[in-house]
C-alpha cells in the first residue's frame, strides 16, 4: 500500500516517532486532497501543485511541523494557510479542535466541502488573512503556519497561549527556516529546526508579508 510504504520510507525513516503522527499520517487518504490528474503522485516525497499557485507540502513537512506542536487530544490548533485542507486533516487526528484560515476564496471553499464529505467535523474553516489570526477563538495551544513570512506575525504571537508552540517558516526564497516559536511568560523562544521553501504568506492584495 502506497500510504504505508510513505509512512516507513519518507516519514519514520526520517526520524518522525511520535505514534500519533504516525497514526494519522497512514489514516489520512492524501489522494484525496490533490487534484485528480495527480492522484498518481499523491504520496511522492515532494510537494504538489493545487491550483491557484499554491501547493501540497511534502509528507515529510507534513509530519515534521505536527510533531513539533506536541501532539494531544486536548489541544486547541490553529493553522494559518488552509490550501487543499491536508494539513488539517491530520492534525483533526490528533488534536481536540482544529481552526484553519485560507486566504484564497476558492481553495477555501474546496477544502470546507471536502471536510464536510470526509466526515472531519472537528476542523472549523475561515477565509481571510491569516497574519491577521482568528482571535475569536483564541489563545491557542499551538499555531502552525503552512506559508513562509518575513518575520513572525505578532497577532499570531498574541493569540498563542503561555506554554504554547507555534511552528512557522521564516524568511523568503531559499533562505527560508522552519522554526518552532514557544510562548513562555513574557518572552518568546525561538528554536531553528532546517531550511525550507514555503509559498509566501500575502494579504488580500496579494502583497507579500
Amino acid at each position: 500500500m502506497q500510504r504505508q510504504k510513505m509512512v516507513k520510507d519518507q516519514i519514520e525513516a526520517r526520524g518522525i516517532n511520535n505514534p500519533d503522527v504516525l497514526r494519522a499520517m497512514l489514516r489520512v487518504e492524501r489522494e484525496k486532497f490533490v487534484p485528480a490528474k495527480l492522484k498518481n503522485d499523491a504520496y511522492g516525497d515532494y510537494p504538489l501543485p493545487i491550483g491557484e499557485g499554491q501547493t501540497i507540502s511534502q509528507p515529510y513537512i507534513v509530519a515534521l511541523m505536527t510533531q513539533l506542536l506536541g501532539p494531544s487530544k486536548d489541544k486547541k490548533i490553529l493553522e494559518i494557510g488552509t490550501g487543499s485542507g491536508y494539513q488539517a486533516a491530520v492534525l483533526s487526528e490528533i488534536f481536540g479542535e482544529v481552526y484553519t484560515i485560507e486566504i484564497i476564496p476558492s481553495l477555501a471553499e474546496k477544502a470546507k466541502k471536502r471536510f464536510k464529505e470526509l466526515g472531519y467535523l472537528n476542523i472549523y474553516t475561515k477565509t481571510g488573512d491569516g497574519y491577521q489570526g482568528w482571535a475569536e477563538h483564541a489563545p491557542y495551544d499551538g499555531i502552525i503556519v503552512t506559508c513562509a513570512s518575513s518575520d513572525i506575525p505578532q497577532p499570531l504571537k498574541d493569540q498563542l497561549k503561555v506554554g504554547g508552540k507555534m511552528v512557522i517558516p521564516v524568511g523568503s526564497g531559499y533562505a527560508q527556516q522552519l522554526e518552532v516559536v514557544t510562548k513562555n511568560k513574557g518572552r518568546y523562544v525561538k528554536r531553528n529546526i532546517v531550511p525550507v521553501m514555503f509559498v509566501p504568506m500575502k494579504n488580500e492584495k496579494g502583497e507579500k508579508y
